[in-house]
């Protein structure tokens, strides 16, 4: 008689209840945040990418001091205006390709990072300048 009603009463003791509670709620909830956070930092990445490359096909038609007018140097010149995160961006400058100015395309893959499962994103950005 006594296992049974000890039994009864460890099913109705109900005080580890809130911290169950806390921790199936808690794992979504830090899923959710640290999503977010990536999300931002995935715009922020195209964002820098998106200023360095527009930044560059300026200086590739204007300012022949900094860019000295040549496609390394541009190149060159992308990559210091980049301040995003390391995703491996590659720049490309090329004069006069489709009658616009001077172009400049930059691309890198930034790594999604899903709770369990990361995403490889594609950003790209192109800019002429004339």
């Amino acid at each position: 008689m006594t296992n049974r009603r000890a039994k009864h009463e460890y099913w109705r003791n109900e005080s580890g209840a809130g911290a169950t509670e806390f921790v199936l709620v808690l794992i979504p909830f830090a899923a959710l945040i640290f999503g977010i956070i990536n999300l931002c930092l995935m715009f922020y990445a195209n964002h820098t990418l998106q200023y360095a490359v527009q930044s560059a096909a300026r200086c590739y038609s204007v300012d022949f001091t900094a860019c000295g007018g040549s496609a390394g140097t541009t190149q060159t010149y992308a990559t210091t205006h980049y301040s995003g995160p390391n995703i491996g961006v590659t720049f490309t400058a090329m004069p006069y390709p489709t009658g616009c100015g001077h172009t400049v395309t930059g691309s890198g893959n930034f790594p999604l990072n899903a709770v369990v499962y990361t995403l490889s994103v594609p950003l790209a950005a192109t800019a002429c300048f004339p």
